[in-house]
């Protein structure tokens, strides 16, 4: 047992499966005993950030996917409840052959991922969720959303699911990718930090649990920046964070900024400029909460910049060995 080994053990007692963070791969084997697999879904709803309720033009690094580029359709609102189901089937089993070889578990997570998966007619969004949750592969569901679509028929629905899938698990990912409110307004978030610590605190009285997705690299932002987003998140209930770099895509307001003056549209140069913050992220936050994500996908076809960032492998790998060397795990420098 090496020293990094024993520094994890002594600051959780959860099993991080030879990782140097608590990875998803680890929670679900831990908590499910197999590792799950995330099937992202399509279910044809929009966003009040592209409709016009809040803006049409979205936030200013999304792409026309809705950040659901690689999500499988399941069919729009007015869809059948059986044609939904089948659609599901579909999915899950284009993600099966997809993964064939290698060593995955036999259930899934259907992950609600393009644009804003609270944001439709309640009884739609029973009939999506309610189809994954019916699903015998499925171990459970993960919608993905803002904090200000969590209305009360919302709640009263997911609370309501909850009781009636107590062998299934509901999840909410909320995009908060920054707390810091000069870069929000620059990234056209559209909502204030108290409406984030609002729908947190909803989703904590119905005992759902939370993942926060955080962008590293917003434009304008300093390790300092995201180090202070890294401590906020230390002291609210969220039970997961995806970390991910910033990506300019083509077709987007951001990555028409970046085609004009590159230098202040943000992101890493280097695969060791974002290793040296992502580490430094990692450290801060407390050993406890799950990390579902530490890179991120872009579509090939769309990434402008940082082009080092499609090689995921290779970034996984780097920071695996570059944490290993430094002897650096999740919590290193908690403060709690």
């Amino acid at each position: 047992m090496n020293k990094n080994t024993i520094q994890i053990q002594r600051t959780t007692s959860v099993n991080w499966h030879g990782k140097p963070y608590y990875s998803l791969d680890a929670y679900c084997k831990n908590t499910y005993g197999e590792k799950l697999y995330k099937v992202a879904l399509n279910a044809g709803l929009s966003c009040p950030n592209r409709d016009g309720t809040l803006g049409k033009g979205g936030c200013i690094f999304c792409s026309a996917g809705g950040s659901g580029d690689f999500a499988a359709p399941i069919e729009s609102m007015d869809s059948s409840s059986g044609n939904i189901s089948e659609r599901l089937e579909e999915a899950f089993r284009i993600s099966q052959n997809a993964l064939s070889g290698k060593k995955t578990g036999s259930r899934f997570i259907a992950y609600f991922q393009a644009y804003t998966n609270t944001y439709g007619p309640v009884p739609y969004l029973e009939k999506i969720y309610r189809a994954a949750l019916s699903m015998p592969s499925a171990a459970g569901i993960s919608i993905a959303t803002r904090p200000d679509c969590l209305p009360r028929p919302v709640m009263e629905l997911l609370i309501r699911l909850k009781k009636e899938y107590p062998d299934k698990f509901i999840w909410v990912e909320l995009g908060l990718q920054t707390i810091h409110q000069p870069t929000a307004s620059l990234i056209r978030r559209g909502y204030s930090l108290p409406c984030f610590d609002e729908g947190l605190c909803r989703l904590e009285q119905g005992d759902i649990p939370v993942i926060v997705h955080m962008i590293l690299g917003l434009p304008g932002e300093d390790l300092s920046h995201m180090l202070a987003s890294m401590d906020y998140l230390n002291t609210k209930n969220v039970q997961g964070v995806k970390l991910q770099l910033l990506h300019i895509l083509k077709g987007t307001d951001l990555g028409t900024m970046w085609k004009k003056t590159p230098s202040g549209c943000g992101s890493f140069a280097s695969p060791e400029e974002y290793l040296d913050t992502l580490i430094a992220c990692l450290e801060r936050l407390r050993p406890g909460i799950v990390i579902h994500r530490v890179t991120g996908d872009a579509p090939k076809s769309l990434l402008l910049f940082p082009l080092w960032s499609a090689d995921k492998r290779f970034v996984l790998n780097s920071l695996h060995q570059e944490m290993k060397k430094r002897g650096s795990f999740q919590g290193k420098h908690f403060a709690g």
